[in-house]
């Protein structure tokens, strides 16, 4: 193997289902049932801690991952924390259906939830469709300009949409290839947000002098034929935060590694899966962070309106060990090992 990657940093991460983020078609055919997974209780004359108040909110989760539920966690313990008992869940899970989300989303306007976080693009697109009066958080989303349809997108969506994004620095992730000639850009067509990631990305890189290819993938069914094209095309793949490879990391990892073809990952989980090396966020921070806005605007202190979308506050450098060691991949001391 010519040892490809000196892994000198940058390329970005993600999303956000990841994250990174991102819209997804019903891959998981019959079990695309909402369930709701957890319900704080609590009275109807608990005393919060800014007066007598209690909160309903409704969290729609795309789908079961582990950046996502991280996310999730981060953003409860936040209002938890907060509130205590006054606060109470109700959890769905889209199990990966976007059209589900839709129906959580009507169901969560029926029942006057007092707030809404949409955690991923897919989430955050069926609430922006549902309601324009309910407060709405997104995280885990890469870009609200790209995934709201907002043109010259400046930081702020307005209306009752606000949030925090899982977009770490692309021109950072780019630069976390070296002595690569070609590189291919492996991602899901249908997910915007990792449209808009590789375009990015890609043209960091061709700044740098490699040479890029996209290799887009419609859903699942295909990712396995198009990885493989990638993969043998390729020195080196760049896959974002996107959530139809964080879902099938394994098949790609089955292809990538025999080939000895590296992979530079937008965020840790698909990193972990079939990656050498990422630039992470910590996503139960995001949600905390998320959290903190949904604080702000129950207690009236921020108008969601003019709430700017907040980002990670920090970075960090990870790579696989054992797929490192495997590929005969050289890492710089300022990477961190992904734990676990």
């Amino acid at each position: 193997m010519k040892k490809i990657l000196a892994l000198v940093m940058a390329m970005t991460m993600g999303m956000g289902l990841v994250a990174c983020g991102s819209s997804t078609s019903a891959d998981t055919a019959a079990d695309t049932t909402t369930e709701t997974t957890e319900s704080t209780d609590a009275a109807a004359d608990t005393t919060a801690a800014d007066g007598d108040a209690s909160y309903l909110i409704g969290i729609c989760q795309l789908v079961q991952h582990p950046a996502l539920d991280a996310a999730t966690q981060g953003f409860k313990d936040a209002l938890t924390e907060e509130f205590g008992d006054a606060v109470q869940f109700d959890e769905q899970n889209a199990q990966g259906d976007s059209n589900t989300c839709s129906t959580i989303i009507t169901d969560f306007v029926s029942e006057g939830t007092d707030l809404i976080l949409a955690n991923a693009t897919a989430a955050l697109q069926a609430a922006q469709a549902g309601t324009s009066d309910i407060p709405v958080l997104g995280t885990s989303v890469t870009e609200y300009g790209v995934a709201l349809g907002i043109d010259d997108f400046n930081g702020t969506v307005g209306n009752n949409i606000s949030g925090t994004s899982d977009l770490a620095p692309l021109d950072e992730q780019a630069a976390m290839l070296q002595d690569a000639k070609n590189v291919g850009l492996l991602y899901c067509t249908a997910e915007a947000n990792s449209q808009y990631q590789v375009d990015t990305v890609q043209a960091a890189l061709e700044k740098l002098g490699y040479t890029c290819t996209q290799y887009g993938f419609s859903d699942s069914n295909d990712l396995s034929s198009v990885a493989t094209t990638a993969a043998d095309a390729s020195d080196v793949l760049y896959v974002p935060t996107d959530n139809t490879v964080a879902n099938n990391t394994e098949l790609v990892n089955n292809i990538c590694e025999p080939k000895k073809v590296p992979i530079i990952a937008g965020e840790e989980g698909i990193c972990s899966g079939c990656g050498v090396a990422t630039l992470s966020i910590d996503y139960y921070d995001l949600g905390v962070a998320t959290g903190k806005m949904a604080v702000q605007v129950l207690k009236g202190e921020a108008n969601i309106s003019e709430m700017p979308i907040e980002y990670a506050p920090q970075f960090t450098k990870e790579y696989d060990a054992d797929r490192c060691e495997a590929l005969g991949i050289t890492v710089p001391d300022d990477y961190t090992a992904i734990e676990g």
